[in-house]
């Protein structure tokens, strides 16, 4: 794809297969291990939720926009050239004269470690400035698919409400993706929850882990109990952590078959209910998922990005219109990438291998297992993608 240069837009937005809303920021990673306070040097790179999936998504041959907003200055001039460089579009980034891109520091390993420290400079950040009116709506609805998450909402009063505008019903939107990225931090004492649940009831594939579901909306009976509470997005994927991903369709006559856009959802045996917002009927029994997959074993180098590359992977094989099981294994695939590379962005596997892989059986799938490179392999036998 050609990239148009920041600041030279042209007039009318061509449409491309994903448009990502929302921040990125300037990541700092210490050069070694140890507390902020101690560590010396770090080195420069880029992380953003919604960034990080388009860049996988044009890695992956797919067509990218990045709109979002970054200040004047060098570190904006760095993520609008890093996430061109990987392919997306950044034409549509606004710049904001009186507003600074945000940055942040992180210390080494893995986020989940109980002496994991970050350090957030966002507050008053360009991307905070985000608005109805302080983004281009139009490069913003150019896409089959757009995709948002919790993060924006959380950033600001005018983000929240972009949010709210971008997920409204409306006659020829995209299809909406939403990641719910529950971030208690950036909350505070504020309506997160009820914001994040509002959200995701108005798109139509929804990305939402059982542990952020139980902490934020304190459903705690599994996947089909969250399903019961959000029947509303016509596909819901309950990842389950290390175990497996879970995936709920909804039958035809869901929002996508009736033409808000995007493109076509298979009609899978799933138990959402019919209906655009509002009370759905009573279920008559907990609602069953129409597909299921195991998690891959993997050898983990960070666990960094690894949402977003799923995300990128199920919405790569919703766009080429593969079966439900076989997104959630292009999600597993491309997470497995980020999984097993150090950083927020790492290359996904080439199609070929993404598609020979996800094609397994149960027994060969189950037998995976996947270490640092393995996204280089040959496109031999599957036993040559397994680690010693």
């Amino acid at each position: 794809m050609t990239v148009t240069g920041p600041g030279n837009a042209p007039d009318a937005p061509h449409v491309v297969d994903v448009v990502a809303l929302g921040e990125s920021m300037v990541t700092f990673l210490p050069t070694r291990p140890g507390r902020l306070a101690d560590v010396p040097s770090f080195d420069r790179g880029i992380g953003g939720a919604e960034s990080n999936t388009a860049c996988a998504l044009a890695a992956a041959g797919h067509t990218t926009r990045w709109v979002s907003r970054v200040g004047a200055d060098g570190f904006g001039d760095h993520l609008l050239e890093t996430i061109a460089d990987h392919g997306v579009d950044v034409s549509y980034v606004r710049r904001d004269p009186d507003r600074p891109t945000g940055v942040y520091f992180r210390t080494a390993g893995d986020r989940a470690g109980d002496t994991h420290e970050v350090a957030y400079y966002r507050a008053g950040s360009a991307a905070s400035a985000m608005s109805v009116t302080g983004v281009d709506l139009d490069a913003a609805g150019a896409g089959r698919v757009l995709h948002l998450s919790g993060i924006t909402a959380a950033l600001s009063d005018g983000c929240l409400a972009l949010l709210r505008h971008l997920t409204a019903p409306r006659p020829g939107r995209p299809l909406i993706s939403f990641d719910v990225n529950h971030r208690p931090g950036l909350w505070r004492d504020g309506p997160g929850p009820e914001v994040l649940l509002e959200l995701a009831r108005g798109a139509d594939i929804v990305f939402v882990g059982e542990d952020e579901a139980e902490s934020a909306w304190g459903i705690d009976g599994g996947p089909s109990s969250i399903r019961a509470a959000l029947p509303e997005p016509d596909i819901l994927v309950v990842k389950q952590g290390a175990r497996r991903a879970v995936a709920f369709g909804r039958t035809a006559g869901g929002r996508a078959a009736r033409g808000h856009g995007g493109p076509p959802v298979r009609a899978e045996p799933g138990a959402g209910k019919d209906g655009h917002g509002g009370t759905p009927p009573a279920p008559v029994r907990a609602p069953r998922p129409a597909a299921t997959a195991p998690a891959l074993d993997v050898d983990v180098v960070a666990t960094t990005g690894a949402g977003d590359a799923f995300a990128a992977g199920f919405l790569s094989a919703t766009l080429r219109g593969l079966p439900l099981r076989t997104r959630l294994r292009h999600g597993h695939l491309t997470a497995a990438a980020a999984l097993t590379a150090p950083g927020d962005l790492a290359a996904p596997p080439a199609r070929a291998l993404a598609d020979r892989l996800a094609a397994l059986d149960d027994t060969a799938w189950g037998r995976l297992r996947l270490g640092p490179g393995w996204t280089h392999a040959d496109q031999g036998p599957e036993e040559e993608v397994r680690t010693p």
